[in-house]
């Protein structure tokens, strides 16, 4: 379900006052119009610098995701844009964040950025999981797993994003950048290389092209064949549920995607 976004100007003054308060004087605001998540999104320039704003109502039932993204921030530094502050006021809970210079990650076979993503999730996977309360993988798949005793092959100790939307890495000349840790999970170390290769799927690779493509992170190699199965059966099962009715194109080419997955896996 999506989140109606309101501009900037709208906050309450207090709101306003609190985030300035870390930025100095608003000059301009660019409105994003990206994502699905956030009630507020707003690039904002300062005389101190750009930074990136999003936010949620205090009673909106996800607020929770602020939390997850501030608590999870100090330890992804290095492959996400920091923190600057959390800024709670007037019945709003807001993020204030570093800009990042970069364009949305192109995911098409033979794109460039392929490359720059393998090395974020090479790097992602060096991080080990924080002492922070996360849902687990096994958790999260539970009801969508062919059977219980698959669960077993998505647990594991590391960090992961989960979320691998190609409009949450931020690609700049030098590296790709991870955004939106709302869905940080614990689990088993292949699951966010197998995240991706949906994705590829979604973008036009071949599921033996997505799969070669997660084969260059070191953690793909640990998975077996058993759990990756799996995995292809849960994500189907999963993005079946989210796209009943009358699904949007984008949830539409997700359904597809997983579907095309999980039969080249099972069949």
């Amino acid at each position: 379900m999506t989140t109606s976004r309101i501009p900037y100007a709208d906050l309450p003054d207090t709101a306003r006052r609190a985030v300035e308060a870390h930025t100095g004087p608003v000059l301009k605001v660019e409105s994003e119009t990206e994502g699905f998540n956030s009630s507020i999104a707003a690039r904002l320039t300062s005389p101190t610098g750009t930074y990136y704003v999003k936010g949620l109502r205090a009673d909106h039932r996800r607020v929770w995701t602020q939390a997850r993204e501030a608590e999870v921030n100090p330890y992804v530094r290095g492959i996400a844009p920091a923190l600057i502050a959390r800024v709670e006021s007037d019945g709003w809970d807001l993020l204030l964040f570093e800009a990042v210079d970069g364009h949305h990650a192109d995911y098409r076979p033979g794109s460039p950025d392929l490359p720059k993503v393998v090395a974020t999730l090479r790097r992602l996977a060096e991080i080990p999981c924080p002492p922070i309360p996360l849902r687990h993988a096994e958790q999260r798949l539970a009801r969508y797993a062919a059977r219980p005793e698959n669960l077993a092959q998505f647990a594991g100790d590391a960090l992961l994003h989960t979320d691998w939307h190609n409009t949450n890495v931020l690609v700049t000349d030098q590296r790709a950048r991870l955004v939106d840790w709302a869905w940080a999970t614990k689990g088993a170390p292949w699951l966010d290389a197998g995240y991706w290769a949906l994705w590829l799927i979604a973008f036009g690779h071949d599921p033996a092209s997505a799969e070669e493509w997660a084969s260059h992170v070191p953690t793909w190699q640990a998975a077996s064949a058993e759990g990756i199965n799996a995995f292809a059966v849960a994500n189907a099962n999963m993005w079946d549920e989210i796209g009943e009715g009358d699904p949007d194109p984008w949830t539409a080419r997700m359904v597809g995607a997983a579907r095309t997955w999980r039969d080249y896996r099972t069949v």
